[in-house]
């Protein structure tokens, strides 16, 4: 065996690649089909929100049943959970208040708030330039660039999803309503961070995390929406989805169980797998699958230059977690 000028040792005058640890690899391909798999459970949440608005229901309303729902859902698995493994430290219940407080309540309050000022094109897109703030983020934490792939990745997948949003069309800008769409990407950033575990003590159990940031962030959004600041009204009636008339509760359940208990588990569940960062990334399809969703369940149009920009999500995602691996 001979030695190559880069110090990589070669044999017959190839240099050998590095191995692949085929566990970590298996592990990156389940994380991206979980994480693939939050982005579109969190995505029927348009359709569903969108089908109870129609008979009434205030966006605040919605999300409410959404996430105080879900927490009614876990808190008896969450109760189980906690007789076996114990209280949690006083490190991880910072988590868990931080986890509700911002990535649960103040996600919701930012984007709401910016649609205020916003066109709903703008602000999510101004939402969904999270992944980007970490690369920042982590840039800045590890002192390391990320590989030029992650970049290329990163402008690729922001690229598809202006394409996917379009936010040219009926653009409404404002001061007040970009800082709180920025606002809202931080929120973001903050759900990705506290979802990871970050190594400085015991993982919080996925169950326990979403149990009580769902719990915390119903009870801030029911208090602003007992304020006033967040109006809160719903009705009953029957509902639209996919061409039939559905009784309002049936939405309602799919919001709870699908769109809040199960996004929020596979969501904590990829980002352990790959990281905030890539994790970031993955969650774009989420906008991708939104649409896919109004199409079927809604009677909506999709349009060619909507497609194009899917597929440019898609690559950029693949690109991202391609330069994350070296």
């Amino acid at each position: 065996m001979t030695q190559t000028t880069s110090g990589v040792p070669a044999h017959d005058g190839a240099a050998v690649r590095p191995r692949v640890d085929p566990g970590r690899l298996g592990s990156t391909r389940t994380g991206l089909l979980i994480a693939l798999g939050s982005a579109a459970t969190f995505a029927l949440s348009g359709s569903m929100g969108t089908a109870l608005m129609s008979i009434g229901w205030s966006p605040a309303a919605a999300v409410g049943v959404r996430i105080g729902g879900a927490f009614l859902v876990l808190l008896i698995p969450c109760l189980l959970l906690l007789r076996r493994t114990g209280l949690p430290s006083r490190r991880q219940v910072g988590r868990l208040v931080a986890y509700g407080a911002i990535a649960v309540a103040g996600a919701q309050l930012c984007y709401f708030s910016a649609m205020q000022y916003l066109s709903v094109g703008v602000a999510l897109l101004l939402e969904y330039t999270a992944p980007v703030i970490l690369i920042g983020y982590h840039w800045a934490r590890n002192r390391r660039r990320p590989a030029t792939m992650v970049f290329v990745g990163a402008a690729a997948a922001i690229a598809g999803l202006v394409l996917v949003l379009d936010p040219g069309q009926d653009a409404k800008i404002s001061p007040v309503g970009l800082a709180w769409g920025l606002a809202a990407a931080l929120c973001a950033c903050g759900y990705f961070l506290l979802s990871e575990h970050d190594g400085t003590d015991a993982p919080v159990p996925p169950l326990l995390l979403v149990t009580a940031g769902t719990g915390i962030g119903g009870l801030l959004i029911l208090a602003l929406g007992l304020t006033g600041l967040m109006p809160l009204h719903a009705a009953t009636g029957d509902a639209t989805l996919g061409g039939f008339q559905v009784a309002w509760w049936l939405p309602m359940l799919v919001l709870v169980l699908v769109t809040a208990v199960v996004a929020y588990l596979l969501g904590i569940a990829g980002i352990r797998r790959l990281g905030s960062g890539v994790a970031s990334f993955v969650a774009l399809t989420e906008v991708v699958f939104a649409v896919l969703f109004a199409v079927v369940l809604l009677g909506q149009t999709m349009r060619p230059g909507q497609l194009v920009g899917g597929l440019l999500v898609l690559i950029g995602i693949a690109a991202v977690q391609r330069g994350d691996r070296r």
